[in-house]
């Protein structure tokens, strides 16, 4: 063989070896989230009341679950009443959907200022924790949310079937896969937004396995270059 055949050769094959590498890690899969409006419909002490707001739903992965985030971008009821700082606590749930069955809770901050009196009530990023429990595509939807005040308690209700405003593609512990029982997951009351989406743990492992095709490309390259080199003598 030829010295510039095996130019050749030895440039092809670390080609080739970086562009398997390049393919595993575009396979990484991503979250898929959108911004959902959610029209609630509130049952409060003094009468019902409705109120459309989007709502987002972020997830970060975090050892075997994921921290969820699920914010408001509109106010929803209001009070007929001023409603001093630390008057106000949310909650709510999170709906599962296609893999996984169930829900999250999530809950979060009181108000950190005063309400004025008959203005939309705006609702404090909620936190909660999900531990997957079967392996596969989850969806996350809006689901119930409550919000106690002085003493009462306004419930409200998404009325018009909203689409998941998250959907992860998650692996249980166990490995498991299908569907399975509902429950409630625990949720968290520290609030503030979370710096990504998606599992970043999956991107990591694609991530070591395109740098093992890389490693395997400058092993043949060292190989062709030793036998190269015997041949010479």
């Amino acid at each position: 063989m030829s010295y510039r055949t095996y130019q050749k050769r030895t440039a092809a094959l670390a080609s080739a070896a970086a562009l398997a590498g390049s393919a595993v890690l575009m396979a990484a899969p991503a979250a898929q989230a959108a911004v959902v409006n959610v029209n609630y419909q509130c049952k409060t002490p003094i009468g019902d009341k409705s109120a459309v707001s989007p709502i987002d739903i972020k997830g970060v992965k975090s050892g075997s679950g994921y921290k969820l985030t699920m914010s408001w971008q509109k106010g929803v009821s209001s009070s007929p009443v001023e409603l001093g700082k630390g008057a106000m606590k949310p909650s709510a749930v999170i709906k599962l959907g296609g893999a996984d069955s169930g829900t999250v809770a999530m809950s979060g901050p009181a108000n950190a200022a005063a309400i004025p009196a008959n203005t939309p009530i705006k609702i404090s990023d909620l936190s909660g924790t999900y531990t997957p429990k079967k392996s596969g595509k989850v969806t996350f939807t809006a689901g119930v949310l409550t919000i106690k005040a002085l003493g009462t308690t306004t419930t409200c209700t998404p009325s018009n079937s909203p689409k998941p405003s998250l959907t992860l593609d998650v692996t249980a512990a166990s490995g498991g896969s299908g569907s399975s029982t509902g429950g409630t997951q625990s949720g968290s009351d520290s609030g503030g937004q979370l710096p990504q989406t998606g599992p970043e743990d999956s991107a990591i492992a694609l991530g070591t396995l395109g740098g093992t095709v890389l490693l395997a490309g400058a092993a043949g390259v060292l190989w062709l270059t030793r036998r190269h080199q015997a041949a010479r003598r």
